[in-house]
């Protein structure tokens, strides 16, 4: 089964060298490869002294990033001459965080070869490598382990149709069984765990918890922001895809159930055809953030963002969220809306997140499929009651899961000491 994974990687990279003459992310990652080996070698010969502890932490792309965030700000904040190589698989998040200041050095991942895990973990020597969430890369697993150099799966989450755990999953399973430590998110991964008798794992919950927390304590103001939202209440629609916004407008359109609110709309893509599309759908009640001056524009009920990196900071102003991209491949961050105390509504593709899945479950968070279910879930929200009693749903499951960084760190300080 080894022969076929590592055949199969060789057929990736086929043809991402292929794709990477027709598409732009494609030829990021593989021209981002190119001579890793020297790169990664001259790089660290400038960067680290010698016999520094370094810590590798491996991230798949932007979203995993964020959970492993917290833990490397952590260390930096605690072992401030602790080394930390942060590796990325996609150029998505690579491209984002390559200047990530609480890393001392951003590269790739080279690809899951034999020869490229030997000679990477050569060249690196790390004292532990931390992975965040899904990575399972089997080469590189199999030489951790036999260099007896100790790995970590953080903010883990198993499912049953994993393949690890079907009954031909054997091959899978032993590659689980190449980590030392599984930080999971919650009980039903620790209990899938042990049911095939993996027992080194601590029930930790979501990293992400402890960073969107911190981002909520340390939420920018926006004046402009404030000019137009004034004393409304608010709903702020976070990282919407197309469908997101039919239903939005849909409902922008109940005057009578609308009044007196005003809605910010963050949209996913801020390309001119998209934000053209948005103030089609919604017509003159829209305005552009870009475009908006307070004494011009009073009138607008809604502020479309049309930049990026607002959108964490903006639940600041918010009375409930709606996150976007349900109808799709899935929703977007419901963390961030949560730290605020706010419920969250969104489509019905959300089964792969934990939050999501829990919050509904309790009464914090809201699925919906067309219009109508929109317009019901607005019309309950409403009352001050009924979202009293949904916030602290939110903020319970948010006091009950934080602390996943504090558990890791304790961990953490054991393995250096024993160094």
């Amino acid at each position: 089964m080894s022969i076929l994974y590592t055949l199969g990687i060789y057929l990736y990279l086929l043809f991402i060298r292929v794709a990477a003459l027709f598409h732009p992310k494609a030829n990021l990652w593989w021209s981002g490869r190119k001579n890793w080996a020297e790169k990664l070698s001259l790089e660290l010969s400038s960067k680290r002294e010698a016999n520094q502890t370094l810590i590798w932490v491996h991230s798949a792309s932007l979203g995993e990033f964020e959970q492993g965030r917290p833990l490397m700000e952590a260390i930096k904040k605690e072992y401030p001459e602790v080394f930390i190589l942060l590796t990325f698989f996609s150029p998505s998040g690579y491209e984002i965080r390559k200047n990530y200041a609480h890393a001392n050095l951003v590269c790739y991942l080279p690809a899951d070869l034999p020869g490229n895990a030997q000679k990477f973990l050569s060249i690196v020597q790390p004292q532990l490598a931390v992975f965040v969430k899904y990575e399972f890369w089997y080469n590189f697993l199999k030489t951790l382990h036999k260099k007896e150099i100790p790995v970590w799966l953080i903010a883990a989450l198993f499912r049953p149709k994993q393949p690890f755990f079907k009954p031909w999953g054997a091959w899978y399973l032993r590659i689980l069984r190449d980590f030392d430590h599984f930080f999971v998110q919650n009980q039903s991964s620790l209990d899938l765990l042990e049911k095939h008798q993996i027992h080194q794992y601590t029930l930790a919950g979501d990293p992400r918890i402890d960073r969107v927390l911190q981002i909520a304590a340390e939420a920018k103001s926006f004046p402009l922001v404030e000019s137009f939202v004034q004393n409304s209440t608010v709903l702020m629609a976070g990282s919407t895809w197309g469908p997101d916004e039919v239903l939005l407008a849909g409902l922008w359109g109940n005057q009578e159930l609308c009044k007196d609110w005003k809605m910010i709309i963050a949209p996913h893509e801020i390309g001119a055809s998209h934000l053209e599309q948005i103030e089609q759908k919604f017509g003159p009640q829209c305005i552009r953030y870009s475009q908006f001056q307070a004494e011009n524009h009073s009138d607008r009920t809604v502020l479309i963002i049309d930049n990026i990196g607002m959108l964490s900071a903006l639940y600041r102003y918010a009375t409930i969220a709606y996150i976007g991209g349900g109808f799709g491949t899935g929703i977007h961050n419901t963390l961030e809306p949560m730290a605020f105390g706010l419920p969250v509504i969104f489509g019905p593709k959300y089964q792969k997140f934990e939050e999501a899945v829990a919050n509904v479950k309790t009464g914090g968070a809201f699925v919906v499929q067309e219009e109508p279910d929109l317009e019901a879930v607005f019309t309950q929200l409403k009352y001050n009651t009924f979202r009293a009693q949904a916030s602290a749903s939110v903020q319970d499951y948010l006091k009950e899961n934080r602390g996943a960084t504090l558990k890791i760190m304790a961990r953490l300080r054991k393995t250096i000491k024993d160094e």
